[in-house]
């Protein structure tokens, strides 16, 4: 017994001196500031943009590292599935197409909008069977309609069904993620599919569809969007952040080519069809008047035919502090 009570003693005395100098370790790497470097969660919506660029020329490294922190990145098809990882505290910075971006406000989701990301007037599109006898929106009557529930996609399908007389009640409509779309589009499952670039140039260019023409002029900008709780807490990563994001959309302006060549790998698309893409419209990510009106009509509608619980005012949602902050003069 006494041997055991020594055995025991010896033990603990280990245990605790351990402790002590695991202790001493702590205190002195708090008191040389080490200390792991901030985790921060940016998802990238899709395989073209801005931030695509960024992560592939580590533009990120130099501002981040300032401020001891690190990207832990993560990619989604489309925007709601995006909203729920958001939701989830998974995503604190990224960028969202107008229908995620509504649906999230009316659900009250918690985000705030912090720049835009242009007027979107060519990235959404309704494309028709080559072959098929769909000439017209008011053909889609009673016509098999893919769409990813939630996007800019379905947003495009409902303004522009109302524009010509018709609703969604007035087609068969099926909730297909993009990259299900295109099979079920490719096997001509589907009659019509309303769609965001790439997709919708890269079918057109193989043939495969026609873009139906819509009454009027569509925009569908989007928006910068930062986790609520982050952002209070590190304003300083949203600046940093917002100014990474414009270096590269100015670098992708400047350099369409090489920027061709990283979305074309991305995507597995051929760079002239990226180029035709990227160069149709210039990425920007500073409010403009006719980007929030645009947003506030696609609002508007939404509400009118049922699709968020009622209409509010975008402006409202907007928080120009960040980027203010970002571009003083």
């Amino acid at each position: 017994m006494k041997e055991y009570r020594k055995h025991l003693t010896a033990v603990l005395l280990a245990i605790i001196s351990i402790a002590v100098l695991a202790g001493c370790n702590s205190d002195d790497g708090k008191a040389s500031g080490k200390s792991d470097p901030l985790k921060v969660h940016i998802a990238l919506n899709g395989k073209m943009g801005p931030l695509v660029i960024a992560k592939e020329k580590g533009l990120f490294n130099e501002e981040f590292s300032k401020l001891d922190a690190q990207i832990e990145w993560s990619e989604f098809q489309s925007g709601p599935p995006l909203l729920e990882s958001l939701a989830s505290n998974r995503v604190d910075l990224s960028f969202l197409r107008d229908g995620a971006l509504i649906a999230g406000i009316d659900k009250n989701l918690p985000f705030e909008v912090i720049a835009q990301t242009g007027r979107g007037e060519s990235s959404v599109r309704i494309l028709a069977q080559a072959e098929g006898n769909i000439k017209q929106i008011e053909d889609l009557k009673g016509k098999t309609v893919g769409v990813a529930s939630g996007t800019t996609g379905h947003v495009y399908l409902i303004k522009a069904l109302k524009a010509h007389g018709l609703t969604t009640d007035d087609i068969k409509l099926i909730n297909l993620q993009p990259d299900d779309a295109q099979a079920a589009f490719e096997t001509k499952q589907l009659d019509a599919w309303a769609i965001w670039n790439p997709y919708y140039l890269n079918n057109i260019e193989k043939g495969n569809a026609v873009a139906l023409k819509v009454k009027g002029k569509i925009l569908a900008p989007g928006a910068i969007i930062a986790r609520n709780g982050f952002a209070k807490a590190h304003p300083e990563i949203v600046e940093a952040y917002l100014k990474v994001y414009k270096k590269a959309a100015d670098w992708q302006i400047e350099n369409p080519d090489e920027a061709s060549e990283i979305y074309s790998k991305e995507t597995k698309l051929p760079v002239s069809t990226v180029k035709t893409i990227i160069t149709a419209e210039k990425p920007n990510i500073f409010f403009t008047e006719d980007a929030i009106k645009a947003q506030q009509e696609s609002i508007d509608t939404l509400a009118g035919v049922g699709y968020i619980k009622k209409s509010f005012n975008f402006k409202n949602q907007i928080n120009n502090e960040y980027i203010d902050e970002a571009f003083k003069k």
